[in-house]
């Protein structure tokens, strides 16, 4: 393993995430927020909800109440005035069904001078739920989703559709209340209807277009799913108001400038970055190898969300394959691709993602891997393991997509 690329991947990746905590973000988004003389209620959901509601809850007057739902091990000891729920990411389970009808009862029969507060992040759409299905054919049908490929924005457009939620609908359920929504966003272009499916946002998909998801990728389903694809959403809501605050652009800017104090020259390539994560990783390595007898030290960024194809039955997640993919690439350079999510957990593991350099595939084939099995068998974590390729931050309170780099030693 070369140390020097390693010791700076682990250096960029803390600096890269520590800027776009949502602390200061949240804060800045409450400012000058003066809610109504009723109820003031907080509704926090997604990866982010935590350190979220910690932020708000320093500038916020005191609640009458509030409810927290995040993914499991993100909360970090109790906050005042609300109650926190920790629950299943990336499928929905009980405990996700469990703290929504809470959230619901809290804000069941609101009146017009009544704010919530929603806090919305990333993971929302798994976190925040109460089906209009079965919860097991739901966990079923996201199931069949993630394992066939599709991408965020056809995902979110049937889960609306299966949700008392989802889709504008919770708005739709605290009206006449005010909504004041905070949304740390984590999808490209930051689509206010897609990121955790737009519990407080009218959705501009449509019954045809949720219809044509479940076609093109063979949905099985029960009727009573088929007759909720047919039902449409609210298009209008009057009683929102919303902040954005966070994206993947931030986390890339903050990855070049974390790679420039450590004397590399930065370029952004993206911060739409959308395919196959093992091919993002194979087009990475190929820039390094590019770039590689230049005899500068150059670190190139790219921000976004790869997705994977499922046709194993091992243990990773996109991050590690994208790395992983990149060490055949890689072999041999003064070079390295690591990519992270900025959540701190790439798929169902306990790595944030992957690290990849010139000695990898070495490292491996000294020991028995072969990158491409690996890949076939999606088992790039117990691979990367091996040889000290994961990277792991624990849960780090934000969520803006994920971002990887390629460093180039000079």
């Amino acid at each position: 393993m070369n140390h020097r690329l390693r010791t700076d991947a682990n250096d960029i990746v803390k600096r890269a995430i520590g800027a776009v905590l949502p602390d200061e973000a949240v804060r800045r988004a409450l400012a000058g927020f003066a809610p109504s003389a009723g109820r003031l209620l907080l509704v926090a959901a997604g990866k982010a909800a935590w350190q979220m509601t910690r932020a708000a809850l320093q500038v916020l007057p005191p609640l009458d109440g509030g409810v927290v739902i995040t993914k499991y091990d993100h909360v970090q000891g109790p906050l005042p005035g609300v109650i926190c729920c920790e629950a299943g990411h990336p499928v929905p389970d009980e405990n996700s069904f469990a703290a929504t009808r809470a959230a619901l009862d809290l804000t069941r029969g609101l009146h017009q001078e009544d704010t919530v507060v929603f806090l919305l992040s990333g993971g929302g759409s798994a976190l925040f739920e109460q089906p209009l299905i079965s919860g097991a054919e739901l966990q079923g049908i996201t199931r069949q989703l993630l394992g066939c490929g599709a991408d965020i924005v056809e995902i979110n457009t049937l889960r609306k559709r299966f949700s008392a939620v989802k889709g504008g609908r919770f708005a739709e359920h605290c009206a006449p209340a005010q909504v004041f929504q905070v949304v740390l966003s984590d999808i490209l272009g930051d689509p206010l209807d897609m990121i955790a499916s737009g519990p407080a946002c009218p959705d501009s998909a449509t019954c045809a277009d949720a219809l044509a998801v479940a076609e093109k990728y063979a949905l099985h389903m029960s009727r009573e799913a088929e007759a909720c694809l047919e039902r449409e959403t609210p298009k209008v809501l009057c009683n929102v108001n919303t902040r954005i605050t966070g994206s993947v652009r931030e986390l890339c800017t903050a990855a070049a400038a974390a790679c420039r104090d450590l004397g590399y020259e930065p370029w952004i390539l993206t911060d739409h970055l959308d395919c196959e994560a093992r091919e993002a990783g194979r087009f990475l390595s190929a820039i390094a190898r590019t770039h590689g007898g230049e005899g500068r030290r150059l670190a190139f960024v790219a921000g976004g969300e790869t997705v994977v194809h499922l046709t194993g039955k091992g243990l990773g997640g996109r991050n590690q394959e994208l790395a992983l993919a990149a060490a055949p690439g890689l072999a041999g350079l003064n070079a390295a691709v690591f990519s992270v999510g900025s959540d701190g957990t790439d798929g169902p593991t306990d790595a944030a993602g992957g690290y990849a350099d010139g000695d990898t595939l070495t490292a491996l084939t000294r020991l028995g891997w072969s990158v491409p099995a690996v890949l076939a068998d999606n088992d790039a974590y117990h691979a990367l393991r091996a040889v000290d390729g994961l990277l792991v931050t624990g849960p780090t309170g934000t969520n803006v997509n994920d971002v990887a780099v390629v460093l180039v030693g000079g």
